[in-house]
C-alpha cells in the first residue's frame, strides 16, 4: 500500500516508518519537524509540511496516490496541554480536521491513528478494558478523545476503515540502538534515568512516594515503540470498510517508578541517584491495559515482557547517540 505518515519524524512515527517499509509499503512521511527529527526518517521519503494546510497536504495525497493514513502529528506532553491548552485545541483538534479534510478531498478512507489512555483519565478498575468510561482530566486526553469521537462520525458518514489504538507508556528503541527517544524538553522516565547514567543530568526526581501501591510511586504499563509499530502495521492490513477498531496496546503488567529506575541501574551499571518531589497533578497511582482485545483482533503479542529488555534497547540508543539525533 501507499501510506502517509504524519508526523513520522516523531518517536514512534519513525518506528512505524521502518515498520512499514520493511514489510514492503511504499512510505511517505509528512512532518513540521517542530518535535520530529530529519534525522529520524530517510530522507527521500520526508516531506515537510503542516498537517494544518489542508491544500498541500490534500496535493500530495493526490500526487502520491495514497491509500491510507498514519496519524502521529500531535502533541503529547500532560502538563504542557495545562498550561498552554489553546496549543493542543489548535494542533491536536484544528490541524487534525484539517488532515480529515484533506483525506476526504483525496478520497482516502482508511486511517490508523496514535491515541492513549489519557483518553481514561482517572480508571475505576485496573487492568482497563476499552470499555472503561473515557473522562480524561487533561487537553491532552481531551483532545485525543474528541479526534476519536470524530473518526466514529466520518466512518459512519463515509465509510471510511479506522482504528485508534490507545497506548500506555511507550518505552524503548530499535533494537538495534539507531532509532530512539529524542525529546526536548524530557519528561519520560527511562531516558530521564538513562541521561543521569550518562552525566548528562545530576539526579532523577520522584515525583511522589505516598501513592497506595506496593512502594509508594507509581505504577505504568510499559510497551515497547517497536511493538507498538507492529500493532500499527496490523491494524492497517487488517482494517475493513466501515469498521472503528478501539483497542488498548499494553503488555498488561505494571512496573512502579522505583522498579523501572532499579531496572535502569541493572543494565547501565550506574547508581542513577534519586530525590523525592511533589506529585505531579493529575498522575493516578496504576495504568495497566487489558489488551486482550489487541492480541485477538491484530494478532499481537508484545515481544517485549520484562522492563529490563525494554530498558537495555533504550540504553542502547542513548549510549551511542548521548545528545539524541543531535549527534548522528
Amino acid at each position: 500500500m501507499r501510506i502517509l505518515v504524519t508526523g513520522g519524524a516523531g518517536y514512534v512515527g519513525s518506528h512505524a516508518v521502518r515498520a512499514l517499509l520493511r514489510q514492503g509499503h511504499e512510505v511517505w512521511v509528512y512532518d513540521n519537524l517542530s518535535r520530529g527529527h530529519r534525522r529520524a526518517v530517510p530522507e527521500e521519503l520526508l516531506i515537510f509540511g503542516d498537517i494544518s494546510d489542508t491544500r498541500h497536504l490534500a496535493a500530495v495525497m493526490r500526487d502520491r496516490q495514497i491509500e491510507a493514513v498514519m496519524h502521529f502529528a500531535a502533541y503529547a506532553l500532560v502538563g504542557e496541554s495545562v498550561a498552554d491548552p489553546a496549543l493542543y485545541y489548535v494542533n491536536n483538534l484544528a490541524a487534525g480536521i484539517s488532515l480529515l479534510e484533506a483525506m476526504r478531498q483525496s478520497d482516502v478512507s482508511k486511517i490508523v491513528f496514535s491515541s492513549t489512555t489519557a483518553t481514561y483519565g482517572i480508571p475505576e478498575t485496573v487492568p482497563i478494558p476499552e470499555q472503561a468510561p473515557q473522562r480524561p482530566i487533561n487537553p491532552y486526553g481531551f483532545t485525543k478523545y474528541c479526534f476519536e469521537r470524530m473518526l466514529d462520525d466520518y466512518a459512519r458518514a463515509y465509510g471510511w476503515a479506522a482504528a485508534a489504538l490507545r497506548y500506555f507508556n511507550a518505552a524503548g528503541a530499535a533494537a538495534d540502538g539507531s532509532l530512539g527517544e529524542d525529546h526536548d524538553p524530557e519528561t519520560h522516565l527511562i531516558p530521564l534515568a538513562l541521561q543521569v547514567a550518562l552525566g548528562r543530568r545530576d539526579e532523577l526526581v520522584i515525583f511522589g512516594d505516598d501513592y497506595p501501591t506496593q512502594d509508594g510511586t507509581c505504577v505504568r504499563d510499559y510497551v515497547h515503540v517497536e511493538d507498538l509499530a507492529e500493532a500499527h502495521l496490523a491494524a492497517l492490513e487488517r482494517l475493513q470498510p466501515r469498521q472503528v477498531w478501539k483497542l488498548n496496546l499494553g503488555i498488561g503488567v505494571g512496573y512502579s517508578v522505583r522498579q523501572v529506575i532499579e531496572a535502569c541501574r541493572h543494565v547501565t551499571g550506574h547508581p542513577i541517584p534519586t530525590r523525592i518531589g511533589p506529585r505531579r497533578p493529575g498522575d493516578p497511582p496504576v495504568l495497566v491495559a487489558d489488551s486482550r482485545l489487541a492480541r485477538e483482533m491484530l494478532g499481537w503479542t508484545p515481544r517485549y515482557q520484562k522492563i529490563e529488555d525494554i530498558v537495555a534497547t533504550a540504553w542502547a540508543f542513548h549510549r551511542r547517540f548521548p545528545r539524541g539525533y543531535e549527534d548522528r
